[in-house]
């Protein structure tokens, strides 16, 4: 039984869902936005977030900590030098979540995650 386990499986074992997650939180920090599925975009917000939220404060422990996550350094230098930034006054919420219709071939649920202006 599941009992006290938070966040979604996605149909995954753990390794492939982590690699997942790195991969979609990369792409969204590299593009500024990504559309996937609904339930995706909802277990990605909680980590973008906290990646935003160690970009606030340029320090190497924070850059060694989202090196850790996210696959391109290039990724890792826009969270600390456009996106650390951008939110310095706001207390979280940088993300917003936009539902969009089904996917054609499946009927799957569609949404976009974008950063708040």
């Amino acid at each position: 039984m599941r009992h006290q386990k938070k966040g979604k499986t996605l149909g995954r074992t753990k390794e492939p869902r982590e690699a997942l997650m790195r991969n979609l939180a990369t792409s969204f920090f590299l593009h500024g936005k990504l559309k996937t599925t609904k339930v995706k975009t909802k277990a990605l917000r909680p980590l973008v977030e906290k990646l935003i939220t160690l970009g606030k404060k340029d320090i190497l422990h924070n850059r060694r900590q989202a090196f850790q996550v996210l696959y391109d350094d290039k990724a890792v230098k826009k969270v600390f030098e456009v996106y650390g930034p951008q939110f310095k006054e706001r207390n979280g919420g940088y993300t917003r979540i936009t539902k969009l219709p089904t996917r054609l071939g499946d009927g799957a649920e569609m949404a976009v995650i974008e950063l708040v202006d």
